[in-house]
């Protein structure tokens, strides 16, 4: 009989890389479009934002679609075949076209009405202002009229889900009344 050490942590890890597949696979916005690449992001923290970076070389404004949620950003595009007329056939290409969709969680939630952006030189810079309201909304970035496009809101936002106040009274509450 074969003894197997068993370790805890590499297990997590497992797990969590198939939970985090399948919210992925959950969170699809367009499910009919097969996704065939990912962009490369960076997730900066600031004092008083989250300044989120994404490489998309080769695609162009118009073939972006960015949603902003308080607790998510959702990437979505195409990079389309460059048509070339040339006499010999490629060696090798690695180059990736097709849909991509990149499903970023935001560690804290985020005024998505306020958000900046910048697409340049293949780079989508958002930045990301922290916020601590309890009201959600989905907005969504037209990138195609300037590099720097300012958020429209698309959905009515959700109503407050405060708590009731307490009230205070000089007489203590009985359980029977």
């Amino acid at each position: 009989m074969t003894l197997i050490r068993w370790q805890p942590f590499q297990e997590m890890a497992t797990l969590r890389r198939q939970m985090d597949r399948m919210f992925d696979e959950l969170a699809s916005v367009n499910r009919d479009a097969p996704i065939t690449w990912k962009p490369a992001i960076e997730l900066q923290d600031t004092e008083d934002s989250l300044i989120l970076r994404a490489q998309i070389p080769g695609i162009e404004a118009k073939d972006l679609d960015i949603r902003i949620s308080r607790e998510a950003v959702v990437i979505t595009g195409e990079r389309r075949y460059e048509k070339k007329e040339q006499e010999g056939g490629y060696v090798r290409s690695e180059f990736r076209y097709g849909n991509f969709q990149r499903v970023i969680s935001l560690p804290v939630a985020i005024h998505n009405d306020r958000v900046q952006s910048e697409f340049k030189d293949g780079v989508l810079m958002l930045t990301l202002p922290k916020v601590t309201s309890v009201r959600d909304r989905v907005v969504k970035l037209n990138l195609a009229d300037s590099t720097s496009a300012a958020p429209e809101v698309t959905d009515a936002p959700v109503a407050d889900t405060k708590k009731p106040e307490a009230t205070e009274s000089a007489e203590p509450a009985s359980v029977w009344d």
